[in-house]
């Protein structure tokens, strides 16, 4: 395996798109999350409700139907797109033969479904920070904007913390989103370590190499976690 060089590309490839998709699950997870601090109580509930659709529906079901939304010639994505007339008539253009438009693809459809689970949990967190807090900044001057990232994000940092390592987790592990909309395709420009190792294990039938990527990529996601431990015992949070 280590001798492999489509090994150390899909390395590359997993840890480039996992952060990518990292980031921009929680980051537009904390801004829904305040978002939903923000609404009425009608409008939270139907946006809590429409969160949870979203979340429970299984990911091969919404890969398929995101497929479709994506196809060339009929897809309602490449149809809206032209009626903007801001790319021209993209009518015909297929995501997946091209790598960026390809994970451009599938990094909208795996933040789509861990938006809901983030942005939840830490609007629970939110409900839970002290308004005293907040409000003697807010006398102090401080604009809205400021005392979120320096008083509220400070103070559901441990759920923070919680939501980005699971992230990483299952980011680092996406496999049905990526095989069901590019088969880690053009030319293996998509491939991550998941692709990868399925490919190794049940299309070229190299159990061994498979084996062998899956027990390391275990490791690699034990030393990440073993990050966020560290952090636990130095705050002395409770594990």
């Amino acid at each position: 395996m280590l001798t492999d060089p489509e090994f150390y590309k899909s390395l590359a490839r997993t840890f480039g798109f996992a952060a990518a998709l990292v980031a921009g699950s929680v980051l537009i997870g904390m801004g829904v999350a305040q978002l939903m601090t923000k609404l009425g109580p009608v409008m939270r509930w139907l946006v809590t409700f429409v969160l949870i659709f979203a979340w429970a529906m299984p990911n091969v079901a919404s890969s398929v139907v995101w497929k479709w939304l994506f196809q060339p010639g009929y897809g309602v994505v490449n149809w809206l797109l032209t009626q903007t007339h801001l790319f021209g008539d993209v009518t015909n253009l297929s995501w997946t033969d091209n790598t960026w438009l390809a994970f451009l693809e599938i990094w909208l459809l795996v933040v789509w479904q861990a938006v809901p689970y983030i942005a939840i949990n830490l609007y629970a967190a939110t409900t839970q920070v002290d308004k005293s807090c907040l409000e003697a900044a807010q006398l102090d001057g401080c604009s809205k904007l400021r005392c979120y990232w320096q008083i509220t994000v400070p103070l559901i940092k441990p759920s923070l913390m919680v939501i980005t390592m699971l992230s990483v987790i299952w980011d680092f592990n996406v496999f049905n989103q990526i095989w069901l909309v590019s088969q880690g395709g053009p030319r293996e420009t998509t491939a991550t370590i998941g692709i990868f190792t399925y490919k190794k294990a049940f299309v070229s039938f190299d159990i061994g190499t498979g084996a062998a990527a899956s027990v390391l990529v275990t490791l690699i996601l034990l030393a990440l976690t073993s990050v966020y431990i560290r952090y636990l015992l130095k705050s002395g949070e409770d594990l």
